[in-house]
């Protein structure tokens, strides 16, 4: 069976606003003003939450040990985990992208590094969770991406072919983990890189989620 695998933040919705606002939760927490910006930092933001603790406290010129970056990120994710859709939205056009991919006999899922325990509770809150076969989080196997087994998983549980497969991302290790895999890779031009992306080589960019079912037609015999 032919299948799409997306990841989530910065791919199927625009997640940056509540993770920003958790980081700087933390650096306000440590009597620190707010770190990181919504719209600038968004591409720190889509590398996960180490990724913005690491660059806050480069900006406040702190040395941090991954002592004290693991004794934050706990409080990041509660912080989160409690305003995980205050700013999240879906980014146009997805939930008729994802209705017209089932209807062409698509079989959809979720493979993201983001905790599954979040990534579950968020897809049910923005109201598609009814749309994917399997959603497979950072923490469901002992590997992640850009690991392959990490993406290969996810289509077993959904029912594909790997031979029939695209994974749609927006960042490098979304692209690394095509690669690692040898299954071809769609990335977004709406995020922070816009059209840049390309410098990754995918197969294939995707400008607005209406070209992507006659798009994953042509990829997909």
């Amino acid at each position: 069976m032919k299948s799409a695998i997306f990841d989530l933040d910065g791919t199927l919705a625009d997640t940056s606003g509540d993770l920003i606002a958790s980081a700087n939760a933390c650096f306000e927490g440590m009597g620190h003003g707010a770190q990181l910006d919504p719209v600038t930092d968004m591409l720190t933001a889509f590398g996960g939450g180490r990724a913005m603790l690491r660059l806050g406290f480069e900006r406040l010129g702190i040395t941090q040990s991954e002592a004290q970056i693991d004794a934050q990120y706990p409080l990041l994710l509660s912080y989160y985990e409690q305003h995980l859709d205050v700013h999240t939205v879906l980014y146009d056009g997805v939930e008729d992208a994802l209705v017209e991919l089932s209807a062409r006999g698509y079989a959809l899922g979720i493979c993201t590094n983001k905790p599954e325990y979040l990534a579950v509770e968020l897809i049910k809150r923005l109201g598609v969770t009814h749309h994917f076969g399997a959603l497979l989080g950072a923490d469901t196997l002992p590997v992640r991406k850009p690991d392959p087994e990490h993406l290969f998983e996810t289509i077993r549980r959904v029912g594909g072919d790997r031979k029939r497969s695209v994974l749609v991302g927006d960042t490098q290790t979304d692209r690394s983990t095509s690669a690692n895999a040898g299954i071809p890779s769609i990335l977004v031009s709406f995020g922070p890189l816009g059209r840049g992306i390309d410098a990754m080589k995918p197969e294939a960019l995707l400008d607005h989620y209406s070209d992507l079912p006659d798009l994953l037609d042509r990829m997909i015999s």
